[in-house]
Order: structure tokens, then C-alpha cells, then sequence
């Protein structure tokens, strides 16, 4: 008889934006004449930039040409993204990383979800609390993360770093030595960051340990601050014990489109084998590369033009992110974020849990958020939003929010 991996049993409900998606549906069957503004999934709003849609187009006509048309991708990406990446992202920031240490993807949620396979069944993680989804339930889905206690929100076997106000939302070093740490930086959902010290301080402790740090470098085209790294590389000792990842989807827009890279340095051992020689292994064996077209969009990222456009909407969404922060902040609420990130993490009302205040929200402004404690034990008692909505609709928002009876103190 075939036997299920009951892992999969154990994960509790559904995915966090999927029960958000069930709810708001049900709302709007129940009330078809109003408008719901969505602050919740961070998907972007803004059309994809001029520039790239000229490349887009252009690599769609190569495909209708037998001399230019281009089958399966070659497994690590094509040459000419993967050399653009590493001067762009990397070299230009005094960062050596090579191109044959970036693997370029579909997206960074497909990698951070995946790259648990290449490390042994008995390793124990560690996550920033509150911490986005994927990084532990990939790795319940795995058999990694023991049981569930549906009392405190906490799995039995995974190394839970509590970031909280009193702490500033910086994760501190775990009295329990973890093999592998997941770092989201700027933070999703809490929109905070860590400066160079506060990082080298990580970097220095998994070189010490031997532990590996999963770095998701996802929003890192929204850091604003001087102080604040735009790749763990910029620190010194990472290659030797980071892994990085990277998301077209935030400051392109690809989102509907897809695409993404890891970077694994050639020096990250551990057991005398190089991580890079696994994830290739993995990449290769289960992946058949991004698309031709997607990925000759994508140079166009690191264009002039290309440039000057993503820069222009990244300014546009962190705009919005200053809307809901000041507006918030004048409403009286506590609120953090929104700098460099563009993610607001509002304290919710007292008296209120995290899902209460999901449905108040609905119910008073028809504005959808999501609730922190989908995120992790601490992140219960809060509420992220995003400015990834247009501005108008960001606006009219926060209007509604600031008149909602459950905010008015």
C-alpha cells in the first residue's frame, strides 16, 4: 500500500495567505458593492518597467526566428544574466563573488523552500520569530521541525529567535546552537534591518560553530539607510558560511513573471564538500532553468534606463510605505518599518488578537492586511501591511483606517 509522507499532516491549516484569500472572498460575496483595498500579500501593483518590456518583447521575437530561437536553458542560467548579476549586485560592492557561484531560478520563494534538501534530515534550524512561512514549513514538509504545540505556536524541534519591540526587532544569538539559520534582511514581515555590526556579529558566529546562514536578501532594493548592507557578502567571513538569496519579483516586478538567483560561494564546506556542488546537483536534477525570455528581461534590470525606471518605483512603493506610517503614527498606533522595507508592522489595539483585528479591519475600512501571529508565536498582537498597492488606494487606506472605531482611542 503507498504510504504518504505524513509530514505534510502535520503542518497546521493552510497556508497563512490562502486562509487571507478565503476570507476576503467571503467578504466580498457578502457585501458586492464595496471596495476592498488590499495591504496584505506583497504583491506588487506598479506595470512592469519600459525597459524591460523592450527586452522582453525582443527575446519573444528571438524565439520566432530558428537562427535566435533558444530550447532548454542551460541548468546554472544563461552567462550573459549571470555575469551582469555578479558585477552589478556583487563585484561593484567590492563583494568578489564569481558567476559561476550565482543560480539563477524562478524566484527566491522556489529556492529558500528548496535548499533545505541538501542538508541532513537531523539538522536543526533556526528562525527569526515572527518569520515568513516558508522557511519553517519547507522544513516540516521535510520531517525537521518535530511537533507542533498548537498552545504556544512552537515547534518542538526548530530554534525560535523572538525579535519584539523590547529587543528592536534584532534576533539575538540562540543559547542552543542551531546547523542552520534563516535570516530575512530587510525583514519581512517586520520591515527592520541589521546594520553591519549586527550582522558581522551573525556571520562571525556561524563561522564559529560551523552553522550555515540562509540569507534572504529579498527587499534589498529598498534599503535606504548607509549603515545597513545590500548583500551579507559586504561583510567579512561570509562566503565561508552564507547563503544568499535574491528576487526579481520587488524591484523589477516580477512577480507574474518569475524570476530569481542563490548565490553559493565555491569556499562555503561543511564535511570537507562544497554546498555549491549540491546545489548544482539539486538545480540541475529538478530544474530546467528559466525561461530564455524571462531571463534576457532581466538584463535589462541592470540597464541605464532599466535602472533609472525600478528606481523610480521603488521610490513610488516607499512612498506609499511613508502614507501608512505617518498616517498610523498620527492615528495614535504603534508602528514600526516602513524605512527600509516596504512593510509596515503595526501594534494591534489592545484587548485584540492578530485575526481579530484581520476581521475588524475588514469589517470597519474593507482594508485587508495579515495578521502577524501568521508569521510566528511573536508576531501575535501585531499586523503587517505593505506598500505594494497603488497610492490612491494607499491613501484612501489609511483614511479608512484612522476612522475605524477600533483604532480611535
Amino acid at each position: 500500500m503507498v504510504k504518504i509522507n505524513e509530514n505534510y499532516l502535520k503542518l497546521p491549516g493552510s497556508y497563512l495567505f490562502s486562509t487571507i484569500a478565503k476570507k476576503v472572498n467571503a467578504y466580498i460575496e457578502a457585501n458586492p458593492g464595496k471596495k476592498v483595498i488590499r495591504l496584505g500579500i506583497g504583491d506588487v501593483t506598479q506595470p512592469i518597467a519600459p525597459a524591460i518590456i523592450e527586452e522582453l518583447h525582443g527575446a519573444v521575437n528571438e524565439m520566432g526566428a530558428a537562427e535566435t530561437f533558444h530550447g532548454y536553458a542551460p541548468d546554472l542560467g544563461y552567462g550573459f544574466l549571470r555575469e551582469l548579476i555578479a558585477g552589478e549586485d556583487y563585484i561593484a560592492r567590492g563583494c568578489q563573488i564569481s558567476a559561476d557561484e550565482i543560480f539563477v531560478s524562478d524566484g527566491a520563494k522556489s529556492d529558500c523552500g528548496n535548499i533545505q534538501e541538501i542538508f541532513d534530515q537531523n539538522c536543526k534550524i533556526a528562525v527569526c520569530d515572527p518569520v515568513y512561512p516558508v522557511y519553517v514549513d519547507s522544513n516540516v514538509m521535510a520531517g525537521r521541525t518535530g511537533e507542533y504545540d498548537e498552545k504556544t505556536g512552537k515547534w518542538s524541534n526548530v530554534i525560535y529567535m523572538p525579535c519584539t519591540a523590547e529587543n528592536h526587532f534584532v534576533p539575538q544569538l540562540p543559547e542552543e546552537t542551531p546547523d542552520l539559520i534563516y535570516l530575512c534582511v530587510p525583514n519581512n514581515p517586520t520591515g527592520t534591518t541589521l546594520n553591519r555590526d549586527q550582522l558581522k556579529v551573525w556571520v562571525d558566529y556561524a563561522n564559529e560553530t560551523g552553522a550555515v546562514i540562509l540569507y534572504d536578501a529579498a527587499y534589498e532594493a529598498y534599503i535606504a539607510q548607509d549603515d545597513v548592507p545590500h548583500t551579507i557578502y559586504e561583510i567579512e567571513g561570509a562566503k565561508t558560511c552564507a547563503i544568499e538569496f535574491r528576487s526579481f519579483s520587488k524591484n523589477a516586478g516580477f512577480t507574474g513573471v518569475r524570476l530569481g538567483f542563490t548565490v553559493i560561494p565555491k569556499s562555503l564546506e561543511r564535511g570537507g564538500v562544497m554546498l555549491h556542488s549540491l546545489w548544482a546537483r539539486r538545480h540541475g536534477t529538478k530544474f530546467n532553468g528559466a525561461p530564455y525570455i524571462i531571463q534576457k528581461a532581466g538584463t535589462a534590470v541592470y540597464s541605464k534606463e532599466g535602472k533609472a525606471q525600478l528606481k523610480e518605483q521603488v521610490a513610488y512603493y516607499m512612498r506609499n510605505a511613508k502614507v501608512i506610517y505617518d498616517g498610523l503614527k498620527e492615528a495614535g498606533c504603534e508602528v514600526y518599518g516602513g524605512v527600509n522595507a516596504p512593510y509596515i508592522w503595526l501594534k494591534v489595539p489592545e484587548g485584540m488578537t492578530s485575526w481579530d483585528f484581520f476581521d475588524r479591519l475588514l469589517e470597519e475600512a474593507s482594508v485587508v492586511g495579515t495578521p502577524g501571529s501568521g508569521f510566528g508565536p511573536s508576531g501575535e498582537g501585531y499586523f503587517r501591511l505593505t506598500a505594494f498597492g497603488t497610492y490612491e488606494n494607499t491613501v484612501e487606506a489609511i483614511e479608512r483606517m484612522k476612522k475605524m472605531p477600533s483604532l480611535i482611542k
